[in-house]
């Protein structure tokens, strides 16, 4: 037997394209990850056999997303359209809170800006900039020669609503990944899916992953503490609550509160919160 060590590039049903050494193997997987419930994703480096094409083991991962089914990231870029689809700060909260429960770097882009009137980009800059003031990387999808330098020598996944533009921005960081783009459907709001698996492309000197859209996200195993935790700013706050594990809803004296009604922190990520922990 030929053994070899590669990661998992691309995926469509039961055949896994195996990177290794700059050859590529469509492999399957052997019986027995069934056997025991463990599927390959995208991203995973395994052991394989060269001569007979099978993936014989899964290295340990880093990390791994469900939604989409990816392994070993280093970092998750939200795309986040304006308009068509509109601006659903649930999601995008929803989706920062659970990439960095699983210590992935978060990055927001947002698209679509030049389909707002005047007033309604002037609502929006608070929002950019209050996510740029707590910590997040955010960029506009115009800004290629900046996005163009964070992908090097990591491997990364575009995620977000569908028809939010992934595949339109990696087809302007890189024209000659000509990927499948399709218009968004006015009467639900949202784009059809064009990106039928997940692959990872090189781009700028990394991997990229373009996954399907997805319109819906599970907090799995988080629980409302773990929720809560990973609301980045509030963690800068906390220690002046009157409780030590103040969950900021119904507590008196909790400064996150406090600080939400002076503006300080953003209105919108508060309730969301309250919705998660309530909601899950």
């Amino acid at each position: 037997m030929n053994k070899a060590k590669g990661q998992i590039i691309k995926q469509i049903s039961n055949d896994y394209t195996v990177l290794s050494q700059d050859e590529t193997f469509i492999c399957k997987p052997r019986g027995k990850f069934r056997n025991i419930d463990i599927k390959p994703l995208v991203g995973d480096y395994v052991i394989f056999d060269k001569d007979n094409n099978y993936i014989l083991e899964i290295c340990p991962r880093k990390n791994s997303l469900e939604r989409p089914s990816i392994a070993n990231i280093d970092m998750a870029i939200i795309i986040t359209s304006l308009k068509k689809p509109d601006f659903d700060t649930n999601l995008l909260d929803k989706l920062l809170t659970v990439i960095e429960f699983n210590c992935i770097k978060p990055v927001i882009i947002f698209t679509k800006s030049d389909l707002l009137t005047e007033e309604q980009l002037k609502d929006f800059k608070k929002y950019f900039n209050y996510y740029k003031k707590i910590g997040y990387e955010v960029y506009m999808n115009y800004e290629l020669d900046k996005i163009s330098k964070i992908f090097k020598n990591k491997v990364s996944v575009f995620t977000g609503q569908s028809g939010a533009g992934k595949s339109t921005l990696l087809n302007k960081l890189d024209k000659s990944l000509n990927i499948k783009t399709a218009p968004i459907s006015l009467a639900l709001n949202r784009g059809k899916h064009t990106t039928r698996h997940t692959s990872l492309l090189k781009v700028y000197g990394g991997l990229v992953a373009d996954t399907p859209g997805f319109s819906a996200l599970s907090f799995g195993a988080m629980t409302p503490s773990d929720i809560r935790d990973n609301f980045i700013e509030f963690n800068l706050y906390k220690e002046n609550c009157k409780y030590r594990d103040c969950m900021h809803n119904k507590e008196d004296q909790c400064q996150i509160k406090k600080l939400v009604n002076e503006g300080k922190i953003l209105q919108s990520r508060y309730d969301n919160y309250i919705n998660f922990i309530n909601k899950g």
